[in-house]
């Protein structure tokens, strides 16, 4: 028997739209609505390349050097980006997850986090996705089982499409006012205003060729709560990603970076996250997750904007 580069597939469908779930790293592999692609994911015969619709657990994005200090032990994280010298995007989207509940338009993953390298404690994490007519919500919901507080964020990294050839010619709109710039290996260095920079999307806008690959806060949200970012094409659909107000942090990724020469700029990464970039040494946004503790989350995709 073959096994697919992501493992077990898992199919959800509501109306028109149909999920394609994937069991390494309980991630978001396709979105359709009929014909229409929502992401830009990954075909079932490939691994995933750019994070593509995976989770990022215990730590969203990046951790400088792969080091930290917590209840003044430091600790050293392998390095999975070593061209930066760096760990990123958290433990859990190269594991395999369990799928023990499904129906035909939801599904739930689960996967236990068990203490390793640079990191001494026991999660047991849970993703849920469901589909109905305003699209798809995904929870993320995650237990502190070790016998000590730990440190916690958490993310997401979806690429939107709106049914244009790469995302030069989408419109788009970002809800933060304030952006943080990063360094050569992408750690933040402070907080500026988007006012006046190509950061400031505030206003839909066409993106053009624009290269940003940074985080935003200061989110401007809706009488639910809710941060939304907004693909456009000026001729078709709007893809609408939300994040409800545990997530305070959205990183926008235009992909110029990616390894792959053709993935580049076919998506925009809209990646809600928990805390900033590096938070297990700045502390910025990060959460102290008690022994005990569970910590919930939602964000979701309207593919009809």
């Amino acid at each position: 028997m073959t096994v697919l580069p992501s493992g077990s597939q898992h199919r959800i469908h509501h109306g028109e739209q149909e999920v394609r779930l994937t069991e390494v790293g309980g991630g978001l592999r396709s979105y359709r609505v009929g014909t229409r692609r929502v992401i830009d994911g990954y075909p079932r015969d490939e691994m995933c390349t750019g994070a593509r619709g995976h989770s990022m657990i215990p730590w969203p994005n990046r951790v400088r050097g792969g080091s930290y200090t917590w209840a003044g032990i430091p600790l050293q994280l392998d390095l999975t980006e070593p061209e930066a010298l760096g760990a990123i995007h958290g433990l859990t989207r190269w594991a395999s997850w369990r799928c023990p509940d499904g129906h035909t338009d939801a599904a739930s993953f689960g996967h236990t986090l068990h203490p390793c390298p640079g990191w001494p404690w026991t999660l047991e994490c849970r993703i849920g996705y469901v589909l109905d007519d305003h699209g798809l919500t995904v929870s993320t919901t995650t237990t502190n089982l070790g016998p000590a507080p730990c440190p916690y964020g958490t993310g997401a990294h979806p690429y939107l499409v709106a049914d244009t050839p790469g995302i030069d010619t989408a419109h788009v709109q970002v809800p933060g006012s304030v952006y943080l710039p990063v360094d050569d290996v992408g750690i933040p260095t402070g907080h500026q205003p988007v006012e006046g920079t190509a950061y400031d999307l505030r206003v839909q806008q066409p993106l053009g060729d624009r290269r940003i690959d940074v985080t935003y806060t200061d989110l401007r949200r809706d009488e639910n709560g809710r941060a939304r970012v907004r693909l456009v094409n000026p001729d078709g659909p709007v893809v609408v990603l939300w994040a409800d107000e545990t997530y305070p942090y959205l990183e926008i990724f235009t992909g110029d970076s990616l390894p792959e020469a053709d993935r580049r700029r076919t998506g925009l990464g809209v990646e809600p996250m928990t805390c900033a970039p590096d938070a297990f040494n700045s502390g910025e946004g990060l959460i102290t997750l008690q022994v005990g503790q569970t910590h919930r989350t939602r964000w979701g995709i309207d593919p009809y904007g």
